[in-house]
Parts: C-alpha cells; sequence; structure tokens
C-alpha cells in the first residue's frame, strides 16, 4: 500500500497539480481475468456481488491490494440505477446484461419510479467499507452511467450494435427522449450525491455507448442532460471523470459538457486529444486493452509511447482505452502498474 504522500498521486493528476509520478488505475480492474474474483463469482451471482457491501468491498479492496494502483474505482455495476427505477435486470451468460420490458412508449416511461429510499445504498454502504479498511491510503472513485448510455440499455434492452431503438425513440420521439434523461439525471445526481457523502474522493460518469452519435445529434439530443449530470457532480466538490468510447470526432463537445478530466480511448493519439480538449482539463487514458495479451517489449513500448505523448504535463492519469478484458494474463496487468511507475518517474 502506498504513502500518505503516494495516496495523493491520483488526485493531484485530476487537479493538473505537479505529481512525482503518472498516476494508473483500470477500468474493470476488479473482473474476470482475477482468480480471486472468478472463486467469488462461482458462489454468487453478479446482482448479489454487487448489491451486497460486504462482496462488493471485498472484491475492490483485494484488487488495489493485488495490483498497486493509485485509485480503487468501487466494485458496482451501470444498471443498477436502472434495476431501482423498476426495470427487471438479469445477467445472461453469453448475452451480458438484459433489462425486461424495453421503454419505447410513453406507458413504458410511466412504469419507472424513484429508487426507494435505501435502495442504492448498497454502494454507498461499500463505500464506506473500503474507505474504512483503507484508512485514506488510497482515494475511492464512485461512478454512474451517463444519461444517453443508461437510457440505451433500458430502450434497447441490453447491449446494441446499431442503437437502432434507442435513435428511434431519440429522433422521433424527443419529449419522450427529453422525459427519459431528465428523470434518470435526477436519479443518477442523487446516486452520486450518496457515493460522495460515503467516502469517494472521485467520481467516473461512463459514456460507453455514445460513440455511436455523431456530433450534431449529440450536441442537440445528449450535450444538455449529459452537462447537468456533470454540472451536478462537479459541484459536490470531488474531480469528475468524462469518460466516452470512440468519441474521437466528439472530444470537443465532451470538453463542453463538462468533467474536470476527459477519458479517452485507443482510437485516438494522446497528444492529439489533450490538444483538442485544451490543456485547461485534465486527460485519461489510452492503452488498447488487447496488448495486454501480448509479449512485454511490445507492451512496455506501447505503454511510454503513450507516456512520452503526454510529455510529463501536469494532469495525466494513465488508464486503459477501455476496461480490462476477460481472460487477461494478471502478470501482464501487473507489469503495466510498474512500467508505468518506473518510466514516469524517470522521465521526471
Amino acid at each position: 500500500m502506498q504513502s500518505s504522500q503516494e495516496s495523493e498521486l491520483f488526485l493531484r493528476a485530476c487537479r493538473r497539480q505537479p505529481v512525482e509520478r503518472t498516476p494508473v488505475w483500470f477500468m474493470r480492474q476488479a473482473g474476470r481475468y482475477l482468480p480471486e474474483y472468478r472463486a467469488l463469482r462461482a458462489r454468487h451471482s453478479l446482482l448479489a456481488l454487487c448489491r451486497t457491501p460486504d462482496l462488493a468491498a471485498e472484491i475492490t479492496l483485494f484488487t488495489v491490494k493485488k495490483l498497486g494502483v493509485d485509485a480503487a474505482i468501487i466494485f458496482a455495476d451501470l444498471l443498477l440505477p436502472a434495476q431501482s427505477m423498476g426495470m427487471e435486470l438479469q445477467f445472461v451468460e453469453g448475452e451480458g446484461p438484459v433489462l425486461a420490458d424495453p421503454i419505447r412508449t410513453g406507458e413504458d416511461l410511466r412504469r419507472l419510479h424513484l429508487p426507494a429510499d435505501g435502495e442504492l445504498e448498497c454502494v454507498s454502504d461499500a463505500i464506506r467499507a473500503v474507505c474504512a479498511e483503507l484508512g485514506g491510503k488510497l482515494p475511492v472513485i464512485g461512478f454512474s452511467g451517463a444519461p444517453f448510455t443508461l437510457a440505451s440499455y433500458m430502450i434497447e434492452g441490453g447491449a446494441s450494435r446499431d442503437f437502432l431503438q434507442t435513435k428511434r425513440l431519440m429522433f422521433h420521439q424527443p419529449v419522450l427522449w427529453n422525459e427519459l434523461l431528465d428523470q434518470l439525471v435526477r436519479v443518477l445526481s442523487d446516486f452520486l450525491r450518496s457515493q460522495v457523502a460515503a467516502g469517494a474522493k472521485a467520481l467516473q460518469i461512463f459514456d460507453s455507448w455514445v460513440g455511436c452519435l455523431g456530433p450534431e445529434d449529440y450536441r442537440r439530443y445528449v450535450l444538455p442532460a449529459t452537462r447537468t449530470l456533470l454540472g451536478n457532480a462537479q459541484a459536490l466538490g470531488v474531480p469528475v471523470i468524462h469518460f466516452g468510447t470512440g468519441v474521437t470526432s466528439l472530444l470537443e463537445l465532451m470538453k463542453e459538457a463538462g468533467g474536470d478530466v476527459i477519458g479517452v480511448d485507443w482510437r485516438v493519439e494522446l497528444d492529439d486529444a489533450w490538444r483538442r480538449i485544451g490543456y485547461d482539463v485534465a486527460i485519461q487514458g489510452n492503452l488498447d486493452p488487447a496488448l495486454l495479451f501480448g509479449p512485454a517489449d511490445p507492451l512496455r513500448e506501447q505503454v511510454e509511447r503513450i507516456l512520452r505523448q503526454a510529455g510529463g504535463r501536469p494532469g495525466h492519469i494513465f488508464n486503459l482505452g477501455h476496461g480490462v478484458l476477460p481472460g487477461t494474463p494478471v502478470e501482464n496487468v501487473l507489469d503495466v502498474v510498474e512500467m508505468v511507475h518506473r518510466f514516469s518517474s524517470g522521465t521526471r
């Protein structure tokens, strides 16, 4: 575990303050690639792991202790708020998350409700347990989905390739679309507020699917709700990371929507992305997760290339361009942490 001085690396980088070395953490750093996680998953459903604070805290803690990363993201699932609003959620082997009775009409929307008191407190309780165990030695990141991504899951009923149902509702029923996003902003704002109250020192807003949109559609249909959620999150007084995938054409609009840190994937060069969004925000990224399956030399070359692109400028947080993939060799994840710490220390 880190010293008290090192524990602030991630938060200082979020605020674009000078750091001794580049902080690193991974999206989906607690997942199926870890044998400890698979052992728990063999005995419990995914929803049970997410909704049992002791188990969610245990997963979060053994992961950060094993990897030596600079931040702990709480173990939870993006879709818990949708379930708490009245949608039936299942995780189907080979399919992923499935939400029954997707939202397609006004009548469907009226079936939703605000989460009951305490319905999402499991995540806050897990954060409290993790913070108590870490004792300030590592910051805990809370998170939620962005309005577009969560709405897409609720409209499609799960993951999608073409997002046809989402776009049909968005384009042809704009009043209904805005009503759904307004409701999600309210629920997600409360959800994030409870996580910060429980001890989260930073927040990440995942807009995992928004890359399916072009710039004008993002500006018209998505940016207002996203900006409201991010503004509510930033008002909580902790750094907020705004992350999306496939968003090369949307970077300037994501910056306009808000966030202290913009997370980028591997489809754009980090230095080009930072130049485009401006150096008045921090940046997070952006190693391709597939590189973690290869030999050490190409992996080291790409890690060092990203760090060179950051140029030692205050405000870079090293991460993957998306989550750690199932089957990733654990030793390669450990190697990346060591590579980032060693190389970035040397360049300073």
